[in-house]
């Protein structure tokens, strides 16, 4: 089926009245602003320096989150310490006749706060995330098992992560640094 040139261009010149209209409504991009200039969200992840998590996914969950935060326009001044509690649950699902399980879910869950970096140490906000992740298990692999549960709490670091990001970008943007 051949579709004209000029269908196409008509069809997608339908579309720019919608997106004329959005900053009308209120809609903007979370982390750009006017010009070259960074955007409150931008500007106030920039400023925020996450604490030590322990064991080895809460390294990959802290990796996640600097990677986040830190931008080529970041101010070299941190004002904010972001705390992150980090636990990770582990279920066994399709149970068979002799007890082994076939399917192992694991469910993270990351409760934080952002507090001020001066004497007072006051509490800025706080707030939670959660994400779900799972694996088949096969008799007899250990070490691809062990490698896929890697493989999940990454997953689960970054999922995490981007949902931290994406609170603290949405108070940002509503109360600029």
């Amino acid at each position: 089926m051949m579709v004209s040139r000029h269908l196409l261009r008509r069809r997608n010149l339908l579309g720019w009245p919608v997106l004329l209209t959005l900053p009308g409504c209120g809609f903007h991009p979370l982390y750009a602003a006017n010009g070259s200039e960074s955007g409150p969200a931008r500007t106030g992840l920039g400023l925020i320096s996450v604490a030590i998590i322990p064991n080895r996914p809460g390294q990959l969950l802290r990796q996640a989150l600097q990677a986040r935060f830190d931008h080529g326009d970041a101010p070299a001044a941190k004002r904010f310490d972001l705390s992150v509690s980090l636990g990770i649950e582990v279920e066994g699902l399709g149970l068979q006749s002799d007890t082994t399980t076939t399917r192992v879910r694991f469910l993270g869950h990351a409760s934080w706060t952002l507090a001020t970096r001066d004497a007072a140490r006051a509490t800025v906000t706080t707030g939670s995330a959660r994400a779900v992740d799972g694996l088949n298990t096969f008799d007899q692999q250990y070490f691809a098992g062990d490698i896929e549960t890697e493989t999940i709490e990454r997953r689960l670091a970054e999922a995490l992560a981007e949902q931290i990001t994406t609170q603290l970008a949405a108070y940002f943007d509503k109360h600029p640094a």
